[in-house]
């Protein structure tokens, strides 16, 4: 050591180890890079598995004129899918559900009323919800000429009828 050289915290050798220092985080910001790279650089297909002996057939396809807010029930849940034909003058009479439905309108048009009295009117190609609960009466007419066909979706607590018969709304314009 050459005399007059400062020994400690700012010496040539505090400056030697912290060139040291950089290096090795410049080392290891160098080596995630690469990492990073190498990852995006394998292919996709190494993650998944291609499909085999499956077919798939869209039995009903709708869209919504707002959006769906789908609920499901505390609980267990059963999940019934199912079609309904309603004949033309024929009606699904009053009646609530104790969870949400969903349903795609796949032919004809289903006018319903509900328990304030208004009328919604689903042509074929559209969906709906049905909101759960005795507060939410309701009935299905098919007023056309041709039948309703109608895919169902129940969201209903577990062991629960798909639906209940209610007292009809007097709608009439008197009331």
């Amino acid at each position: 050591m050459r005399f007059g050289a400062v020994v400690g915290a700012n010496g040539p050798e505090a400056k030697r180890e912290a060139g040291r220092g950089r290096w090795r985080t410049a080392r290891r910001l160098l080596l995630a890079a690469v990492c990073a790279a190498a990852l995006g650089l394998v292919p996709a297909a190494a993650v998944a598995t291609p499909g085999s002996g499956v077919s798939a057939t869209v039995v009903a396809e709708g869209t919504s004129q707002g959006k769906l807010k789908v609920r499901t029930p505390k609980g267990r849940t059963d999940v019934t899918v199912r079609e309904i034909t309603v004949r033309p003058g024929g009606s699904t009479g009053w009646h609530t559900h104790r969870g949400q439905l969903i349903a795609v309108v796949k032919a004809g048009t289903l006018t319903r009323t509900l328990d304030d009295c208004s009328v919604e009117v689903s042509p074929a190609g559209t969906t709906f919800i049905e909101p759960a609960g005795t507060d939410h009466r309701h009935v299905g007419r098919n007023l056309g000429s041709e039948p309703v066909v109608l895919w169902v979706t129940y969201l209903l607590p577990e062991g629960s009828e798909l639906s209940e018969d209610a007292e009809a709304v007097d709608c009439s314009p008197a009331r």
